[in-house]
């Protein structure tokens, strides 16, 4: 269906990718991974015609109509929400949107009536009278309000103006189907229906990035993954990928020794006789085949795997936390009621459950930053807690460097210390000098887990740990939560974090 052609993407000095060939299939789902900055979502831009690459083509088989998850949020504000999903279906909804114009006028002219049947015409071949009950279907599975379906859009929060566009980007059941970081703001309940749909409503061909490795092990067929500067097309999902690549990555070490030996025999003989008249010719013929000789490209993968390690610098008491009674208005609207929890020492707590439920609500309150509108806490017997909060920003000064804010909120360590959690965190060099405020958001996650890692906290509370960080720093993270000696309470959408990590579950 799609086919790719020798693409090569650079930008400046920097490439990203050479000379990459495959061809995509029709039923197939292409997870593409990589680290960040490999060039994913530019990939994906090329496929969609938003940009170019700087050499070879991508050709499409005539007609194929392609949808992508947009990220102008913004464009449609004073549309309902329904209609803004019908805009995936650019044809029906011009169709729909004159056709509602044309009858708003009352009398209409012979003309109005020629271009009304047309509209008529386009809106029948795309079934246009059940768009509404379509694009409903659709939101609400995503977790948008009943209420809010005719609402304007900006109505919504950002993080529901990007499920309206996913809507969108559904609607219309493209072709070809490009969705980047599709699970980014949706809750356990709306992944599930996403998946879903996509298994068992959706036939075309869906190309795709996730850091959410749960969605990848359930949707991924093939893998498409950047590194070493190239793309390599794995078949299979992504658990057999991980494994494929560990192999790949051994065979070419393996393939570049054996051709190393082989290249030092060759050199050993022509060092030996080339001078001699009778081995002349031999030598001279060896000396071609050095230079014949192609060496496996095994320099350093692109994937930096960030060094997490929490210690506690004392062990707390048996028990750490108890609340009692917690309860949480937000004017008439009640988000915790009547919460009672006790949590022990060494416990990994996940707190799950849909979206505007409290989560985020209950850990502010626990780390005192909302008062509870009724019930008390209280953490116990030694305990030293670390925070990590849903919106970096509201933890970090975006207008100083790094340096300056982590040896500010980190006064009782060396130098060294915090340039050995920088380093871990893989911030090195004049990395530390850059200002906050420039940072991605995975960049600005790593730092303040440079922070909890600093703080030696025996309690740590984080609030969506693994949001903005590529799949294999979320790995790393697990692994070392799970080695964590002390007592975890957090706030995750990532059904594979969770099952990993946590020893209890509360749904809130």
């Amino acid at each position: 269906m799609i086919s790719v052609q020798n693409v090569s993407m650079a930008f400046g000095p920097k490439v990203l990718f050479y000379d990459a060939s495959f061809n995509l299939n029709k039923r197939c789902r292409y997870a593409i991974t990589g680290p960040n900055g490999a060039g994913k979502s530019t990939f994906l831009n090329l496929i969609s015609g938003t940009q170019e690459p700087i050499e070879g083509q991508i050709t499409f088989k005539a007609g194929e109509r392609i949808g992508w998850l947009k990220q102008d949020q913004f464009s449609y504000e004073d549309e309902t929400v329904v209609s803004a999903a019908i805009r995936g279906n650019p044809d029906l909804w011009n169709a729909l949107h004159i056709k509602d114009k044309l009858l708003s006028q009352g009398t209409l002219s012979e003309d109005d009536c020629v271009i009304l049947g047309d509209q008529e015409e386009t809106i029948l071949v795309y079934n246009g009278y059940d768009a509404e009950e379509k694009a409903t279907k659709i939101l609400l599975g995503l977790g948008i309000p009943e209420k809010q379906l005719h609402s304007p859009l900006k109505e919504l929060s950002g993080g529901y103006k990007m499920r309206v566009l996913l809507a969108q980007a559904l609607f219309n059941d493209p072709d070809i189907l490009l969705l980047d970081e599709p699970t980014n703001h949706l809750d356990m309940p709306s992944i599930d229906w996403l998946e879903g749909y996509l298994l068992e409503s959706y036939e075309g061909l869906l190309i795709f990035i996730s850091h959410d490795q749960g969605f990848l092990n359930h949707m991924a067929t093939h893998v498409l993954d950047m590194d070493y500067g190239e793309i390599t097309l794995y078949t299979g999902g992504y658990e057999k990928f991980k494994k494929d690549k560990i192999l790949f990555q051994e065979q070419k070490k393996q393939e570049f020794q054996k051709q190393q030996l082989r290249i030092a025999h060759l050199q050993k003989f022509v060092d030996r006789f080339k001078a001699k008249a009778s081995k002349a010719r031999q030598a001279k013929s060896k000396e071609k085949m050095i230079e014949r000789i192609e060496l496996p490209d095994i320099r350093n993968s692109s994937y930096v795997e960030p060094r997490f390690n929490f210690n506690a610098e004392r062990t707390s008491g048996k028990q750490v936390l108890e609340a009692k009674g917690l309860t949480k208005q937000f004017g008439e609207k009640e988000v915790l009621k009547n919460l009672t929890i006790s949590v022990m020492r060494g416990e990994k707590v996940a707190f799950v459950g849909a979206n505007g439920r409290g989560k985020s609500t209950l850990l502010k309150i626990l780390m005192d930053q909302l008062p509870a509108t009724a019930g008390d806490f209280s953490w116990l017997h030694h305990a030293h807690v670390a925070y990590v909060a849903q919106d970096h920003y509201d933890l970090l000064d975006r207008t100083k460097t790094m340096w300056q804010w982590l040896t500010e909120v980190s006064r009782n360590r060396t130098d060294q210390e915090i340039r050995s959690a920088l380093g871990a965190m893989l911030f090195s060099g004049d990395d530390v000098k850059k200002s906050i405020g420039v940072l991605s958001g995975g960049e600005c996650a790593r730092l303040l887990l440079a922070k909890v890692m600093l703080d030696r906290a025996n309690v740590l509370v984080l609030d969506e740990p693994t949001n903005h960080l590529d799949l294999i720093a979320t790995e790393a993270l697990q692994k070392a939560l799970t080695n964590f000696p002390g007592t975890l309470l957090f706030v995750s959408h990532d059904r594979y974090f969770i099952e990993k990590l946590a020893t209890r579950i509360v749904e809130i």
